[in-house]
């Protein structure tokens, strides 16, 4: 009897700990949230390159900032890989989650976009999930960025990855 009142009382401590305050809901305002839209360029690497020779894209997010260093949103965009050799150019529409984390208010940040990207002009795959690694420099108006994108197409099709930079304005809510 002794180890289950224990038990719950270390679990109602627990709970109470990560319990959130319900009466207080964040709002959305020009100084925490606000699109990015900018363009991407890259190369692609592992077997994709044998039948694309570059990426040029357009990358669109929204970003709310849950607290002064960690932000959360939505990503998407679009990435155009050039056929080489006779192959056809292509590209994927990713719609991700979109997070970030920023140590200080002006400079280095990491960050990741993760979900699914659709792929257009290609015969038997239709997309598949993905993952976009970053790390790069931020201000207020500016990130600029390195990142590694991965789609991994499933059994049958070559994964798309590719390395590039990325600049992206942040356009404020007024």
């Amino acid at each position: 009897m002794k180890k289950v009142l224990m038990s719950a009382l270390a679990l109602c401590m627990i709970a109470s700990t990560f319990a959130q305050n319900t009466t207080t809901e964040p709002t959305v305002t020009k100084t925490n949230s606000w699109l990015k839209a900018g363009i991407s360029a890259g190369l692609p690497v592992g077997n994709i390159s044998n039948f694309s020779s570059a990426t040029l894209g357009a990358e669109l997010s929204g970003q709310a900032m849950v607290n002064p260093h960690f932000g959360l949103g939505i990503a998407s965009g679009y990435t155009h890989f050039f056929g080489k050799n006779g192959a056809s150019d292509f590209g994927t529409i990713p719609l991700g989650a979109l997070l970030r984390y920023y140590p200080t208010s002006d400079g280095f940040f990491v960050g990741s976009d993760v979900g699914y990207s659709f792929l257009t002009n290609t015969t038997g795959k239709s997309g598949g999930a993905y993952v976009k690694p970053q790390l790069g420099y931020h201000n207020y108006d500016w990130n600029v960025y390195g990142f590694y994108n991965q789609v991994f197409v499933g059994s049958g099709g070559t994964d798309l990855q590719n390395v590039g930079v990325a600049a992206v304005y942040n356009i404020r809510f007024k």
